[in-house]
């Protein structure tokens, strides 16, 4: 791998360690896919990015992550990858969301091919589907792979409504078995009647115990569970208490 000439050690997460040394360099891998596939991925993503330049803003940014969501969500359709390439985005965002891999993929001072080098790492490490390492590929040449967060929210909605999937946020202190989970998934379904229901699970020690459960719109709806959120009601009780007793 490249060698990363940047302020940090490591870049690292859960999937992926890219370490800070120097290592032996390497050709770029050149990844094989169909010229009709990776053609339509090209045109698609330039399409998006002709778009986003005409907006202003942060509409600009949503419009153009949209955008580039859909072409990547119709490329992994044609391929029948698309679970693959959601597990792809997933990994993606998580990787992302580490301050160190994305301020080196925004350094203006690292050349495309360096970046390109350490994405070739991360698809081999993480086992990417190819049109996933051409996608972002793309983004670094574009100089878009800011928008890789935006994006991957994105994907989700696309994928959700093409799959007639409901997403569920399952937030907890710890861990839940995975009966837990099963248990979760079909009374989201059954409150929703979705077809299918997909869970994604978060870690907030603030919970005390329990757990919540965000679905709908955008995460829209919530079920708490959480000791937190009884404790917060106490409180709440035993301010209006006082405030009663005052009057």
């Amino acid at each position: 791998m490249a060698s990363l000439q940047h302020p940090t050690a490591s870049l690292q997460s859960k999937h992926v360690l890219i370490p800070g040394k120097p290592l032996a360099q390497k050709p770029t891998h050149t990844v094989s896919l169909p010229r009709s596939t990776f053609s339509a991925l090209k045109l698609k993503l330039a399409a998006a990015t002709r778009r986003s330049n005409g907006a202003a803003g942060a509409r600009m940014s949503a419009t153009a992550a949209s955008s580039y969501a859909s072409a990547l969500a119709d490329v992994a359709s044609a391929n029948n990858t698309l679970d693959a390439t959601t597990s792809d985005i997933e990994k993606i965002d998580e990787l992302f969301s580490d301050p160190r891999v994305s301020d080196f993929f925004a350094d203006p001072t690292l050349e495309v091919e360096k970046k390109r080098q350490v994405v070739d790492e991360i698809a081999e490490s993480s086992g990417f589907q190819p049109h996933t390492r051409n996608f972002l590929y793309i983004l670094v040449d574009a100089q878009r792979i800011d928008l890789i967060n935006e994006i991957a929210k994105e994907f989700d909605l696309v994928y959700n409504k093409l799959t007639e999937t409901e997403l569920a946020v399952v937030t907890s202190v710890v861990k839940l078995e995975s009966q837990h989970l099963t248990q979760i998934a079909k009374q989201v379904q059954k409150l929703t009647g979705a077809k299918n229901v997909r869970i994604k699970t978060l870690l907030d020690p603030s919970l005390v115990a329990g757990f919540t459960v965000r679905y709908g719109n955008s995460g829209s709806k919530l079920i708490d569970m959480s000791v937190r959120k009884q404790l917060e009601d106490i409180a709440a009780q035993l301010e209006l208490s006082d405030l009663t007793l005052a009057v």
